[in-house]
This record gives structure tokens, sequence and C-alpha cells, in this order.
């Protein structure tokens, strides 16, 4: 069994046990969340597809941590003007091991 649920405008495939590294969610390591927009949900004998979403389904995971991804390198270059501006950018994410999912 498994679901695909939309977050922070992002969708993810989720297994109950699994963890999956999300966009930083607006709660505290240890935490419980609840993700009520399951876009399809999937079952050993059937597949639901949502419209938009699949109505009564829901995803409920814990915030394991909350870190950092690596660095990733922004460089901005001008040929034959003198121009060269490097900036660097690590991502928040949290990580949800998904306890259960809802239907």
């Amino acid at each position: 069994m498994y679901a695909i649920i939309e977050t922070s405008g992002k969708q993810y495939k989720v297994e109950e046990g699994n963890v999956v590294y999300t966009e930083k969610q607006p709660v505290a390591p240890g935490e419980e969340i609840t993700f009520d927009r399951v876009v399809l949900l999937r079952t050993d004998d059937s597949a639901i597809p949502g419209k938009p979403y699949v109505e009564g389904a829901k995803v409920f995971g814990t915030v394991v941590e909350n870190v950092r991804e690596d660095k990733i390198l922004v460089v901005k270059f001008g040929s034959r003007k003198q121009y060269r501006r490097q900036k660097g950018h690590k991502q928040w994410l949290s990580a949800v091991r998904i306890d259960k999912i809802e239907k």
C-alpha cells in the first residue's frame, strides 16, 4: 500500500515505515504531522485517484529531524567584463517517518 501526497507544492510517493525528505515543515522534531492532500491511494487490489484529492484519506507521520541539503553553488559570469559572483545555498529539509496511511 502506498500513497502520493502533496505538500509544499511538490508530490511525494510514501509507504508506511519509510522516511521521506520534504521541504521544511512547520513542526518541531519528534512531533506528529498529518498530510490530508492525498493525490492517489494505492491498495493491494485497487487504486483510488483523487479529484483533485482523495476524500477522507490521510497520511500520518512523525518529523524525525530538520537537516540541511548539500550546498549548491550559484555562479554569475560576464565574459570580457571582469564580472564574477559566486554564492552558496543550503536548503532546509524535514525528515518525516510515515507511520500510517488511512483511507
